[in-house]
């Protein structure tokens, strides 16, 4: 009897749909993580940073926090809102590194203080400087980058302290999410660039070398609030100096 033929089996050419599947899977959970990563809220991490460092202190009074009373300083704060003033401190750093960073900021706290009366300066001591976040309301008019002539003053102080030391030391300008278009400025990059650059010009005006000044406009890509308020809005319009730690130079 003659055999029958083994019935051959047909080729599967969709198995590489699988495959495919698999792939523009991993491929999109890459792209949430990136973005997720990208997409830190500052203030939110700030907050964070703040509340891990005092609960890991063994030192209850290495994390300090100063809440100033308001008070009239004769300054124009219109569409301004008062933020809380804060120096923390951190283990983990260079004793002598962190001494100087305190004396900075304990100097910059006394030439502030008549802005921080108002509540319109919150300075933070921790492992990466000394920042002095000031209410934009403060120093510029609305949609504006001249500074106005009567923070000027405090802010020649503040020159004159970091012109004693020799920190590098970086400008930020950030605004809110409403859109500004104008002959001088098209959007709130430029806005939030020339605001940086009109503080970085005051102090090299009053002495600071300009090789250790960085301008820098973040527009309102570092929102400290979600800017869905008036109130949290003009708390996003603000310009950020950052007085950074001498970094220890390698054997």
């Amino acid at each position: 009897m003659m055999r029958k033929k083994k019935q051959e089996e047909h080729e599967n050419h969709e198995r590489w749909l699988v495959s495919y599947a698999d792939f523009i899977t991993l491929l999109f959970a890459f792209f949430v993580v990136m973005y997720a990563i990208s997409s830190v809220n500052e203030g939110k991490y700030k907050t964070l940073s703040a509340s891990l460092i005092e609960a890991f202190s063994d030192d209850p009074e290495k994390a300090i926090s100063v809440e100033s009373a308001a008070g009239p300083v004769g300054l124009n704060t219109i569409s301004t809102i008062p933020v809380a003033t804060t120096v923390i401190q951190t283990d983990g750093v260079d004793p002598v590194q962190e001494e100087k960073m305190k004396e900075i900021a304990d100097d910059i706290l006394k030439v502030m203080e008549p802005l921080i009366k108002e509540g319109q300066v919150r300075v933070t001591q921790s492992r990466i400087g000394v920042s002095v976040e000031i209410n934009a309301g403060v120093l510029f008019e609305p949609g504006q980058a001249v500074l106005e002539k009567q923070p000027v003053e405090v802010l020649k102080a503040v020159a004159d302290v970091v012109t004693t030391v020799p920190n590098m030391v970086m400008v930020e300008g950030h605004t809110d999410n409403i859109p500004i278009s104008s002959p001088v400025y098209p959007s709130n990059w430029e806005l939030s660039s020339a605001r940086a650059s009109s503080v970085v010009r005051l102090f090299i005006e009053n002495g600071v070398p300009p090789r250790r000044l960085t301008a820098l406009g973040y527009a309102d890509q570092r929102p400290i609030l979600p800017n869905d308020t008036l109130e949290e809005r003009a708390k996003n319009r603000r310009v950020t100096i950052r007085i950074e730690p001498i970094e220890k130079k390698q054997d």
